[in-house]
């Protein structure tokens, strides 16, 4: 592990010996488009399913993090994320707020499956668990969530996060308000 650290160190530093700057350029689209054209007119199901397939801009914390959804059904999401050093908390691991973030949207998202047009929720709490570290190392870490109970008002749902080798590198619960959009 020294090695490598050494080679990305060496990598990292410029003709004089210094670290080069690193930048990270984020675009993203309007939010308030898919919150006017898009929530209120279709059902969870079919706004996921058409940010999936390219139809509707994913949100800006998507752009922002880099997590992607890849699977969406009644009931189930899976998000996947590229771990890079941009998630990094001060031990060169990815940040459990990732982690939480990414934990949350899919969860969130299984929720919103199930739900009408017109329909929507919110976290109202949520709870992790992180098994073992992140880095980017662990190249594509997958996150997958489904529906444990939906009611008139409450949901419950969890979630893993897991690597290439069926690596389990966290987990959660969380619980999501639902509500008629405004």
């Amino acid at each position: 592990m020294k090695n490598k650290r050494r080679v990305y160190l060496m990598d990292t530093l410029d003709d004089s010996g210094r670290d080069r700057e690193r930048k990270r350029t984020i675009v993203w689209d309007d939010p308030q488009i898919n919150k006017r054209d898009a929530v209120s007119a279709i059902s969870g199901l079919d706004y996921l399913r058409s940010i999936r397939d390219g139809k509707i801009s994913p949100p800006p914390a998507a752009k922002l993090i880099g997590y992607q959804l890849k699977d969406v059904d009644y009931g189930f999401a899976a998000f996947e994320l590229h771990p890079g050093e941009h998630h990094y908390n001060p031990f060169a691991t990815v940040h459990g707020g990732i982690l939480s973030t990414l934990l949350d949207t899919a969860m969130t998202a299984a929720v919103l499956t199930t739900l009408p047009q017109n329909i929507t929720c919110s976290t109202v709490e949520i709870k992790v668990n992180f098994i073992k570290p992140v880095t980017a190392e662990s190249k594509l870490v997958r996150c997958e969530a489904k529906i444990i109970h939906s009611g008139r008002k409450l949901a419950t749902v969890e979630g893993r996060i897991k690597g290439g080798n069926d690596e389990l590198y966290a987990h959660g619960v969380s619980t999501c308000l639902i509500f008629k959009v405004n």
